[in-house]
């Protein structure tokens, strides 16, 4: 099969960009995404940060529904820690019925430090139990009706009395995809329980975009002796990576944005360390303008490892090489930026499907597996 390319936003806008306006980009690029014949989309989730602050994916996806009428929706991802997981089954199920089957339910603990704050999980150890809990309560809800009972460590919950089969009452609500929609994980350490997990309950692996390539070697490594383990085939179809790109229309074109401390993989990069350390529980200095920030974060080092640029030859010679390296996966996942007044964004992404894809594709059919 062809390998497919698909489009991660977190998303990340400037903070003083209008809210409204942000949405309407997000939007737009789903649709943009489609138009192109990119086959999914996947949409992050956060409640306290203006940058990245789109609370409700579900609700997003459904606005574009009728303009974007084949991309795939996932979400990138659910943290379940925040969500009474009876109430993300039925939302993922009621999409999954309106788009006719085209939902992919991506989940996980959440990493972001003033989320779990809010909401009472600053431990990050902790909220990997309550998410795999969460798991198993979605799936018992799609596929059960009452009399429903769960319990567990962390979520309980009945359905026992109150019901009326005849009447519909008792009725859960099931998604549209039979058993379910397909269910998946981000890799972002080397390989590990993730890793495993995800390889152990059938999930699709997805190895998250700002971590160097060797962790994404390790990741697939981990997840084929995983499922060695349990005497399963690891299919490198269903496996998803993602890559910042770039491509523009020079070489020097590229080397400029890379190399602007205010341009958009800086901001990108220098949000995602800053970020980090807050969930580290280390503090930010205040004081610190744009450039001292680049430097004091490595922002310079993350461009490097993270991201493949310049024109149309030189990112599919890149990509080619990763495939080389890594062996041929299924999906690429282009990474969506902010959508600047320039159109880079916009253009990269026609570029990188329209003249690099084709290419890659074709490569990617030759190239030994690993």
């Amino acid at each position: 099969a062809d390998m497919e390319l698909g489009l991660f936003m977190m998303p990340l806008h400037h903070p003083d960009k209008d809210w409204a306006r942000a949405l309407d980009e997000d939007c737009e690029a789903v649709i943009a995404a489609d138009r192109l014949g990119l086959t999914e989309v996947w949409i992050g989730e956060h409640f306290t940060t203006k940058v990245e602050m789109i609370p409700a994916p579900f609700m997003l996806f459904a606005r574009v529904l009728d303009r974007a009428r084949n991309i795939r929706f996932g979400t990138g991802v659910i943290n379940l820690p925040h969500h009474n997981p009876i109430v993300v089954a039925a939302e993922a199920a009621m999409l999954d019925q309106m788009s006719g089957g085209r939902v992919m339910l991506g989940v996980g603990p959440g990493g972001l430090a003033s989320d779990a704050e809010m909401f009472g999980h600053t431990d990050m150890a902790g909220r990997y139990p309550i998410a795999l809990e969460a798991i198993e309560v979605i799936l018992k809800a799609w596929q059960s009706d009452a009399p429903f009972r769960f319990e567990g460590d962390h979520w309980n919950f009945a359905l026992e009395r109150a019901i009326w089969p005849h009447g519909g009452i008792g009725q859960l609500c099931h998604p549209h995809q039979r058993p379910h929609p397909p269910i998946a994980m981000a890799m972002v350490g080397p390989g590990g329980p993730t890793a495993a997990y995800i390889a152990e309950h059938d999930f699709i692996p997805i190895s998250a975009n700002f971590v160097p390539i060797e962790n994404i070697e390790a990741q697939w490594s981990a997840y084929k002796k995983a499922r060695e383990a349990a005497a399963k085939p690891a299919d490198p179809a269903i496996w998803r990576v993602a890559r910042n790109i770039l491509v523009t229309e020079s070489e020097s074109q590229a080397r400029d944005h890379l190399e602007d401390p205010d341009g958009t993989l800086a901001y990108y990069f220098r949000y995602l360390r800053g970020a980090r350390r807050l969930a580290e529980g280390n503090n930010i200095d205040p004081t610190l303008g744009a450039a001292e920030l680049h430097k004091e974060l490595g922002v310079a080092e993350m461009i490097s490892e993270c991201v493949i640029a310049g024109t149309s030859g030189q990112v599919l010679d890149q990509l080619a090489a990763l495939v080389d390296r890594l062996g041929p996966f299924g999906h690429l996942t282009m990474v969506g930026h902010d959508w600047e007044e320039t159109g880079l964004w916009q253009s990269s992404m026609q570029r990188l499907a329209e003249d690099v894809m084709p290419k890659l594709s074709q490569h990617a059919a030759s190239a030994p597996r690993h």
